[in-house]
Formats: C-alpha cells, structure tokens, sequence
C-alpha cells in the first residue's frame, strides 16, 4: 500500500511538471505569436516608405486606367488603397534612423531593375550570365533574383564598357541569419569570374560585401593592401540590407544601409563594368538581390542650383502608391538640410514629378502629396516652413521617353528650384 502512494505522489508531481511545461510552451508560443504580429506591424508602417520615384508608382496602375500598354506594373493588394500622405511621426521616426546617411546617387539612372514582370523560375530578363546559374523568384513576397552559390550575373548594357568616371550603384541584399558560415556578395568591375590586372601591373580582387562590413585586397605598385572593414552596429542585423556605392574618378564609398563601412581616396583602377556574385558557405543559404539601380554624376546639390537655379534627384524614393519616404532617401534629404542650413538665403518650390503609368489626375495628386513629404521631412530637420512652396506635376513634363524602366525612373523624380 505505501508503495502505491509513493508511486501516486510521483505520477501527480510528474503531471504537475508536465502541466508546467505545457503552460510554458503555450506562454512562448503566445508570446512568439504577439512578437511576430508587433514585427509585421512594424514592418508595415516602416514599409510604407518611399518605393517610388524609383519603383513605387510604377505599381500604381493597377487602380487606375494605363496609358501606356509597355508599362512594367506589379498589381498588389495594397495598390487598390489610395495613397494617402505620409504621416508625420511615420516620416520623422525614418529621418532620425538615417540620419546621419550622406550617400547621394548620381544625377542619370544609367540601368534600373525592379524585377517586375520578370517569371518566377525563369533567367532574369535585364541580366547576362557570367558563371553558375541564377533565376527569378520570390522571398516573402518580394521579386528577387536568387544567384547560386558561386554564380555571378551582370546587367545587359549596349556598350561593353559603360560605367563613367563618375557613379553611383544600389541594390539591396539579402542575408540569411540561418545559414552556417561566411556570406557575401561580390562585386566586380571588371568582366570575368577572377581578378583584374590593369597595365600597370596591379591587380585587383573582387570586393567582398558581408552584412557587416566589407573586405578588399589588391597589389599595388608591388605593395599588398588588404581592407577589412567591420561596423559593430550592423554586427546582428540580417536580412535586407540597403548597398549603396559611389565612384567619384577614382575614390570609392560603400555603405551599408545607414551605415558607411568604406572611404578609400585611391581605388586604384578605372572600373568598366558591374557585376554580382553570391558567395556562400552554407548550401542552403536564402540570398538574392532585387532594386539594381546605376546612375551617372553626382555634382555637389549647391554647384547645381547656382549653375542651374535648381537640382533634380531620382533619389527621394517611396511607397508603392504611397507619399511615405524610405529611408535610403535620407542621403539626399541630410545634404538639402545641411545646404539650406549653411546658405539661408536658399529658399526652394519643391516639385514632384511621376512618369505615365496611370491616369493624368492620379498621377498629379500622387506628385503633390510626395513634394508634401519631402517638405515635411525638411521640417523635422529644423528648416522653417516659410522657405518652401510644394507644388505635383504629375506626369506633364517627362524628361525621358517612358519607353524603358530607365526613363520611367528618370522621369519619376523631386526637382528643388530655387524661389
């Protein structure tokens, strides 16, 4: 009899143990549940940023009448809303995030992918094979061009060797937080798989681009210089990450979302071309890039409204549909701020500009709302709202045929004209 009581009392504290855990599990599991709905909500809001000037109001067509039977349109869910202006603590939040963001891209987009239209399994459309294999495809609802591992892929250009003296590349790239082991992409600037050897001599290897910071080695003039930068701030951030890299003759910039992870004077070579390969351990590694985008220029903003009583940037960019700011615009806003900061004298009507998918109306009140954003970003960088007149062209003055993504992306842009 005692020795079924022992066993009773054991059966019943197992069963509370087991209870125990059981409550546990479904306290993490609820707790997973509220963390990932706060993450998507976040999300959301964060997203409503800024894809248009580059990419974002191509989407909108699929709520209004379309001009233009070429159009490259995505039909979302979200682009049957009309887009409403950015709310002001929504834009504020991203302005103090970038903050400190100077990257500016160049004045003429040169190549420009948004990956629409593009088949999901297929070789994307706008880019050339250079090793391995890659495709289209989607990860988490986005288009991305997913790159084996080892492969690398280079934008289709007319010429062999197009990139100026002076430009500027962007793209975004994915990293996989689960995946074992080294992951980077690399970037050349030159044709083939291997290294560079210009007639001098030197050679170079290809720029190493991990999540956090970026590693380069070259020989020059029989000197070995290796670069290995690293930013602690982007130590434990993965997934998307914004690149963004600037040419100017022969310095080199590279950031890394907000962040700047290279300043290197002398490149030491003239680059030719761009291309991108995935470089990976892990077999299993989620990757792949989407938002390519290649400019010309980059003259300083304030020798262009002097030389030309205004500037003009594809660099202010939005929501799909939205007047909502990204966040990869706040190189371009930080420099208006600064300029207007140290010249008050400059006051500007800032004019919005879209390209002609969609109709004329939309399109108008689209433009405005986003020459409102801008303005309102200024604001919260301290310059007085009586310097600014806000005014939306809509679609009314193209500075590029809309034939092509690039005009289309030229001709969705913000113009500052000096009042």
């Amino acid at each position: 009899m005692k020795r079924y009581f022992i066993i009773s009392i054991a059966l019943a504290l197992f069963s509370l143990n087991a209870d125990a855990q059981i409550f546990k599990k479904i306290k993490k599991s609820a707790e997973r549940t509220i963390e990932r709905k706060l993450e998507k909500k976040v999300g959301k809001e964060t997203g409503k940023a800024m894809d248009t000037i580059l990419d974002g109001k191509d989407e909108k067509s699929s709520k209004t009448s379309n001009k233009n039977n070429n159009s490259t349109i995505e039909k979302e869910d979200e682009n049957k809303e009309n887009p409403q202006f950015a709310e002001p603590q929504t834009t504020i939040t991203q302005a103090v995030v970038w903050s400190k963001y100077n990257f500016v891209p160049g004045d003429k987009i040169i190549f420009d992918d948004n990956l629409s239209n593009e088949e999901s399994g297929e070789f994307p459309s706008r880019w050339d094979l250079v090793k391995g294999s890659a495709e289209n495809a989607s990860l988490n609802g986005d288009n991305i061009i997913r790159i084996a591992r080892t492969g690398i892929i280079t934008p289709l250009m007319d010429n062999k060797d197009y990139l100026p003296e002076i430009f500027t590349i962007e793209f975004d790239a994915y990293y996989d937080a689960n995946a074992v082991g080294y992951k980077n992409y690399n970037v050349r600037f030159w044709s083939g798989s291997g290294g560079y050897k210009n007639p001098s001599g030197d050679t170079f290897k290809a720029i190493y681009i991990a999540h956090d910071g970026i590693s380069f080695v070259s020989y020059i003039d029989k000197q070995y210089r290796s670069l290995k930068q690293k930013n602690e701030t982007l130590k434990n951030k993965y997934g998307w990450r914004h690149i963004a890299m600037a040419f100017n003759k022969r310095s080199l910039k590279i950031f890394i979302d907000e962040q700047r992870v290279l300043n290197l004077p002398n490149l030491g070579m003239e680059p030719q071309q761009f291309s991108i390969e995935s470089n990976f351990q892990d077999n299993n590694f989620i990757g792949g890039i989407k938002n390519i985008r290649i400019a010309e220029g980059g003259k300083d903003l304030y020798e262009r409204v002097m030389n030309d009583g205004k500037f003009v940037t594809n660099g202010i960019l939005f929501n799909v549909n939205k007047s909502t700011i990204k966040p990869e615009s706040m190189g371009v806003l930080n420099e208006v701020a600064k300029m207007m900061q140290d010249h008050q004298d400059l006051n500007f009507n800032i004019v919005g500009h879209t390209d002609s998918d969609g109709a004329d109306d939309y399109n108008k009140n689209l433009s405005a709302e986003r020459a409102n954003s801008v303005k309102s970003i200024l604001l919260s960088m301290g310059i007085s709202s009586n310097r600014f007149q806000t005014e939306g062209k809509g679609e009314s003055e193209p500075v590029a045929e809309n034939t092509t993504p690039e005009g289309k992306a030229n001709n969705r842009r913000v113009e500052f004209v000096k009042i």
